[in-house]
């Protein structure tokens, strides 16, 4: 039996998990319930863990094969909307001053600028928004539920994978600024 260092096991589980996460993007307003979504995540969890495991590779690289041949437009229009999303991140953090850990660890991670609506959409990538019709008082009930959902979404999403709080922000600014350049 080798033994594999703890180095070359974590790198193997970046790149890994990387990889998968390319593929394998989807998102919590993709599914009908947060049950389907939940469901999900675990299947690629155990898909992760058996290929750093080298637990039945070859099959769920075939899996990852033809999940990618079925599903590519919509992996290709994930992929948009977060380079989209971190696009605005970033401008938005050049246009604010810096904030404090104080500033930071009352609102869970969400940071003014990161919601998908405030980036700008390309043409052609599916349907537009519709815009809310009405009042001004209409806008602004919109507005603050949708802050609600991103609140809630980023208190819920570290429990999705089974992490902690600090393993979810570390994991998300490392897929982020790896990303950053593609």
């Amino acid at each position: 039996m080798v033994m594999v260092s703890n180095s070359t096991h974590h790198n193997k589980e970046i790149h890994v998990r990387r990889r998968i996460s390319e593929i394998y993007n989807r998102r919590e307003e993709d599914f009908p319930s947060l049950k389907d979504y939940n469901d999900y995540l675990e299947e690629v969890e155990c898909m992760v863990f058996d290929l750093i495991d080298g637990i039945n590779a070859e099959a769920i690289e075939e899996k990852i094969k033809r999940y990618s041949q079925e599903n590519a437009e919509q992996i290709m229009i994930n992929r948009a909307r977060k380079v989209e999303e971190l696009t605005a991140a970033l401008a938005a953090c050049k246009a604010q001053p810096p904030q404090t850990d104080a500033d930071t660890s009352s609102n869970h991670g969400v940071t003014a600028g990161t919601a998908y609506g405030q980036a700008p959409r390309p043409t052609g990538m599916g349907p537009q928004p519709v815009p809310i019709v009405g009042g001004a008082e209409r806008r602004q009930y919109s507005m603050e539920e949708e802050a609600k959902k991103r609140l809630l979404k980023a208190e819920r999403a570290p429990w999705a994978g089974g992490f902690s709080l600090e393993i979810s922000k570390r994991r998300a600014l490392e897929e982020a600024f790896a990303s950053i350049w593609v």
